[in-house]
């Protein structure tokens, strides 16, 4: 068994636990004392600074753009068909490859063509000849009319004299007149040679296009597509599938739609100039083609609420490829000494946009700020900001209104 006495090796003595306590209150209120002291003199220190990312407010002449989401098409889309019927022999192209304007696509038998054409040469040769003899037929009978004339003249007057009988005077007018009514024959037969010539010289035209057709030709320069027809298959005149097709992609137009409140400043601006528009591709943003705003659509969309526009680029470096979706980005003005900012400097709060802006002594003030447009990976503020003011653009979440920060690169 214990006693109740704590044996303690203080200058030989035994001392109670009453006596203990006694002897370590001075130590504990100097403990406590000392602990208080310096939590006092921490909080009375200043705050750390904030780590923040800072920028500044810059000043600069911005252009006013409208953006959209277009999509590019072929400035001209031709469906090559035959225009005869026929065996097709060849093909003189390579697929998705560069065409000219009148480069040789296909080629179709020729042969029955040729011999249609010379059909229609031989008979325009057989109504030639009928032309002349009807033209030497009448050159005959004109000669003979004059000389049975000149006969009915004669005998008038000797049937007046008693000369000759009445019968032999009646027989040389009747000659005359079977002449006259045989030059008018002639005439007749002229001009039905001569109708006929000239529908054998019309087939022997439409031979010679219907052989021109056998050798089918790019009616524009482009770019073909995939051949649709191969060798050795019958093609009819004009057929619901076509050869190939070709689209034209120097120039190249691109499409888009813009909100119908837009619509007046387009045309406003667009009746002064000529509006500049450039286009990149969503899967290479880094190159851009310009060009210029050429087609206003005459109607709005009313299921959208939009207008449909056209811009025509040279797309000399065929970077444009129909039916590629593109960004748009069509310029209306320029805009002189605009504010700009990071748009990250921007915070949405209760009373509406917010930025903290530093003020000389490195602390940070909240600031309402009214923006416009994005420009350029910058915004434009239209009110509450001044050239060369710092704003913070990150580590807002940690800031209030007189908090002190410290600018840090690369936050």
């Amino acid at each position: 068994m214990y006693n109740r006495k704590i044996r303690i090796a203080r200058k030989g003595r035994y001392l109670r636990p009453s006596s203990l306590l006694t002897a370590s209150l001075p130590a504990l209120a100097a403990a406590l004392l000392a602990g208080c002291s310096s939590r006092q003199t921490q909080s009375a220190g200043a705050p750390p600074a904030t780590p923040v990312s800072v920028a500044v407010v810059t000043q600069e002449s911005v252009p006013v753009e409208i953006r959209a989401i277009g999509a590019v098409e072929a400035s001209a889309t031709v469906q090559v068909k035959s225009q005869i019927a026929g065996e097709l022999l060849s093909v003189k192209f390579t697929e998705g490859g560069n065409v000219n304007r009148g480069d040789l696509l296909f080629e179709i038998d020729a042969r029955p063509y040729r011999e249609a054409l010379r059909q229609a040469e031989a008979a325009v040769a057989r109504d030639g000849a009928q032309l002349r003899q009807a033209e030497a037929n009448l050159a005959r009978d004109q000669a003979q009319s004059r000389n049975a004339d000149v006969e009915a003249a004669r005998y008038e007057a000797l049937v007046k004299e008693g000369v000759v009988s009445r019968t032999q005077y009646d027989y040389a007018r009747t000659n005359s007149d079977a002449l006259r009514e045989a030059i008018r024959a002639d005439q007749a037969a002229i001009e039905s040679a001569r109708a006929s010539l000239e529908s054998d010289r019309a087939a022997v035209d439409r031979a010679k296009l219907d052989l021109s057709y056998c050798e089918i030709r790019s009616p524009i320069p482009g770019r073909a597509g995939n051949l649709l027809v191969h060798a050795g298959n019958l093609v009819r005149a004009n057929g619901d599938t076509p050869l190939v097709v070709v689209n034209q992609v120097t120039p190249i137009f691109a499409t888009f739609g813009v909100p119908e409140r837009q619509l007046a400043a387009i045309r406003r601006n667009s009746s002064a100039r000529r509006l500049p528009v450039e286009v990149s591709p969503q899967d290479d943003r880094g190159k851009v083609v310009r060009g210029i705003l050429t087609v206003i659509d005459n109607t709005v969309d009313t299921n959208t609420g939009t207008i449909r526009l056209k811009a025509t680029f040279a797309n000399e470096e065929r970077l444009l490829w129909p039916g590629q979706f593109v960004d748009v980005a069509l310029t209306l003005d320029t805009r002189s000494n605009a504010i700009l900012a990071p748009p990250e400097a921007v915070q949405a709060g209760q009373q509406g946009q917010f930025v903290y802006v530093v003020k000389s002594d490195q602390t940070v003030e909240s600031r309402s700020v009214t923006v416009g447009p994005a420009v350029g990976g910058k915004v434009i503020i239209e009110k509450g900001l001044a050239k060369g003011e710092t704003v913070v653009t990150d580590g807002q979440l940690r800031l209030f209104p007189g908090a002190r920060i410290q600018a840090v690169a690369g936050l």
